[in-house]
Formats: structure tokens, sequence, C-alpha cells
């Protein structure tokens, strides 16, 4: 999807890409925030039921189960929803509907193909905020740095840009393997630390 809302794309689809992209952001942003929240409401009992000291270790568990199917490089695989964007949106409506309907469904996080056991730590987070609040603000930031993602494509306006934009994907996709390991153990850390001090 990334590399279908370029400038080269909404060109040959008649649309404006920045228009497109501000949708997918804002869209991004707003699925993020919405299940963040939901997730924090839902989860305001069970965080009263069970404790500060519980909390923390679930996230940690949750944490250190995605850190090792993270770290495994795809060995120990992520329990997964088979769907994907429906990239017929692209030749159906115009590029803002697409854009900001790709970007609520991306934002969500769980409604699309999940790649990274982080993904599935930032929602228990959420449900396990205590709050709707403080859940809508982690998914916010969630789906907004998700969003964000695409800006990557700005400078694909022709054909060969496009080739040597995957390249550059392909080449880096080892540093984004590390980077959500890093997160991962980032989670890890920070709750055993709250549980060492909760306790």
């Amino acid at each position: 999807m990334l590399s279908s809302i370029t400038p080269l794309g909404e060109r040959g689809r008649a649309q404006r890409w920045w228009l497109t992209v501000t949708a997918h952001i804002l869209g991004s942003a707003l699925g993020g925030a919405l299940l963040g929240a939901l997730l924090g409401l839902v989860g305001t009992p069970l965080v009263a039921w069970i404790g500060e000291v519980a909390v923390a270790v679930v996230v940690g568990v949750v944490a250190l189960g995605a850190l090792a199917a993270d770290a495994s490089g795809g060995r120990l695989p992520l329990p997964r929803y088979g769907r994907q964007v429906n990239e017929d949106w692209m030749t159906s409506y115009r590029g803002w509907v697409y854009g900001g309907g790709f970007g609520l469904q991306l934002g969500a996080g769980l409604t699309t193909i999940v790649t990274a056991g982080l993904v599935y730590v930032v929602f228990v987070t959420c449900l396990l905020s205590g709050s709707w609040l403080l859940g809508g603000l982690i998914g916010l930031t969630f789906g907004l740095v998700r969003g964000l993602a695409i800006l990557a494509a700005r400078g694909v306006h022709d054909p060969d840009a496009l080739v040597v934009f995957h390249r550059r994907l392909q080449a880096r996709a080892s540093w984004a393997r590390v980077a959500t390991v890093v997160g991962d153990l980032a989670v890890v850390v920070v709750a055993v630390g709250a549980t060492v001090t909760l306790a």
C-alpha cells in the first residue's frame, strides 16, 4: 500500500497526492485513537479489578512474547488476521476517501495483517491503561507514527524512482526489525521496573 500511494500513482489515478496523504495520516491517527480509547474504556474495570502490579506483569509478559516473535524473524508466528486494505478502492473512490479509509484501518492496527508483535503490545497497553483518555493518546501516537510512514514515498515521481524506493525499503527491512525488537525490549524493561517498584 505504501508503494501505491505515491505522487506517481496518484497522478496516474488523476488524484492529488497531498490530499490523499493528508487524509491517510489523519485517518490513521483517528483509527489509532478510537481503538485505543475504546480499549482503555473497556479495560478500566479490568485494571481496577486486577491491580497495578498485575497490569505491569501482563504488559511485561505480552512484550516478552512479542520480543520472542519479533526477534525470531518469523519462525515464531504471530496471531494474524489475514485481511488487507481493499486496493479496489483506489479505482472506485476519490483519493481522500481511500486515503482516509486506508489510514483508519492501518491506524487501528489490528484490523489488517499484523507483521510485528509490538502492535499487540501497543493495544494491550491501551487496554490496561485504565483510562479511555490514556488509551486514546497511546493509540493516537501509534496511528500518527504509522500514518506518517507514507511520507517516505514522497519522492516517487517516475517509474525509476519507484524501483529505487522498493530497493531502499528492502535494504532497510532489517533496520525495521531491529527497531521493533528494541521497542519490545524497552517495554519489557519498563514493565519489570514497574513490577519491582509496585510490588
